[in-house]
């Protein structure tokens, strides 16, 4: 397995070792044990399912606050997404600041999004499933969502926003401009 540093601080790029034969693969895609190692440590409680029909369909961008924060760990069972994690942490150097990973079913890549950062996905392909494992249970009053399309973030989602396929709570989301986070930056 191989852990990937990304230009945002606990935003990793996890690249599990596929063992391939005339068959297919078989691959880990979580080892509390060999995460341990690296010091990433997570107590995932809630494994979550998506399927996108469309391909240009956005989710996010998603968030907990604390004390419901959640960190996920993404991959794609199906289909391919662009996946993109913002640090909200207030204080954070790179506060306000994006990654976007392609995250592919053929590649097997996965995402890890530490607590203090908004999550979101385009969907690349049509018939695309995300598959995600969450450290916090889903807590409705703890959510928040911003803008996919906030110009201040000025995500590169590599589609045209217009075109977006959106749920009504996303098309809904605050703007980036006057956000309170939840989040500080933890000291080291």
């Amino acid at each position: 397995m191989d852990i990937v540093k990304t230009s945002l601080p606990g935003v990793l790029r996890i690249v599990p070792t596929r063992f391939a034969d005339d068959r297919g693969f078989f691959c880990e895609t979580w080892n509390s044990r060999r995460m341990a190692e690296h010091g990433l440590q997570f107590d995932f409680v809630q494994d979550n399912h998506s399927f996108s029909a469309d391909a240009g369909t956005v989710r996010g961008l998603h968030f907990q606050a604390p004390p419901h924060a959640q960190a996920k760990l993404v991959r794609v069972a199906r289909g391919a997404v662009l996946d993109v994690a913002v640090d909200i942490r207030w204080g954070s150097p790179t506060y306000g600041r994006w990654v976007a990973v392609e995250l592919t079913a053929d590649t097997g890549e996965q995402l890890l999004i530490p607590h203090g950062f908004a999550h979101g996905f385009v969907t690349l392909q049509p018939r695309t499933e995300v598959l995600y494992k969450v450290d916090a249970f889903y807590n409705k009053a703890s959510e928040g969502a911003l803008r996919f399309d906030d110009p201040d973030l000025a995500v590169d989602w590599g589609i045209d926003p217009a075109r977006a396929v959106l749920s009504t709570k996303d098309a809904a989301a605050g703007s980036f401009a006057g956000f309170q986070s939840p989040f500080q930056l933890e000291p080291a």
